[in-house]
């Protein structure tokens, strides 16, 4: 399993960029700046442009590792939004060079849009948070990831945003966070970079991998004939991160490994 943006931290990468010297080094000319220098600069952090390609390559760099050690075959993969493209990697459906320069493209075009934010929402479902957004009017917020059950993101633009944020507290939220990101990633909103998106998206190649990977837009096992159209969507749509740990515990997983932190292997707990 592969976190997405929000897992990024100053320092990342470690020893990482030292080990796998050749691929860091196709990172650096991709990007045209050098990507552990990146890692340890908190400010480029907080940039999307930035932000989004550190953490695919660390993610990359930790699967590496991960898998080299494994004495056995991984059968599927998955990732948390920007982590699916890390997912098609270890899964063989594209090569590390494509997909970090469909994930600096996708990262600069997604931070043009600054219309609006996110927020976590803690201890409401997504049908409860659905019902408060609507008695609250607030047409221009959207649910935008299934964390878990408990878990939800909503995202839209700022005003509404604060008006969602203490509508859903008076409705029996636990808690109702700001997340640390430029727009409202995932709703509605962000359709202007979709079709761009999807023209860089028509120049590249997916493969038939040699593991399943389920895709974040519908959690189901993505086809890579439907790749580019599921990746474009994916910048507007939510993500349904509940159903893609549902379908693999239906598919019989029992073992989740997760590259790069803990974030997704804490949401699990929550996830029936």
């Amino acid at each position: 399993m592969f976190p997405g943006q929000g897992s990024q931290r100053v320092g990342m990468g470690g020893t990482l960029f030292a080990r796998f010297a050749d691929l860091t080094a196709t990172a650096d000319e991709v990007l045209g700046y050098s990507i552990e220098e990146s890692c340890m600069v908190g400010r480029r952090l907080a940039d999307t442009r930035y932000a989004q390609p550190a953490i695919f390559v660390v993610n990359a760099l930790a699967a590496h590792r991960h898998i080299a050690d494994s004495p056995e075959p991984y059968e599927f993969f998955a990732g948390h939004s920007l982590g699916e493209y890390n997912a098609l990697v270890a899964a063989g459906v594209l090569d590390f060079r494509s997909a970090l320069e469909l994930v600096r493209i996708r990262g600069q075009l997604m931070s043009r849009i600054r219309v609006g934010g996110m927020a976590v929402v803690h201890g409401l479902d997504a049908e409860a948070i659905e019902q408060t957004l609507r008695r609250a009017g607030c047409t221009g917020v959207f649910l935008a990831n299934h964390n878990s059950d408990r878990q939800m993101v909503v995202a839209g633009h700022s005003a509404e945003l604060a008006v969602a944020t203490t509508a859903l507290k008076r409705a029996g939220a636990a808690q109702v966070a700001p997340l640390a990101v430029s727009g409202p990633f995932h709703t509605p909103l962000m359709t202007p970079a979709v079709e761009p998106f999807r023209k860089t998206l028509s120049r590249y190649e997916f493969h038939n991998g040699k593991a399943a990977v389920i895709s974040s837009v519908t959690g189901k096992p993505l086809q890579c004939e439907f790749a580019a159209d599921l990746l474009s969507e994916q910048i507007s749509n939510p993500v349904v991160w509940t159903e893609v740990v549902r379908t693999l515990r239906v598919a019989g997983v029992t073992q989740f490994d997760e590259v790069n932190g803990t974030i997704l292997s804490g949401l699990m707990r929550d996830i029936n």
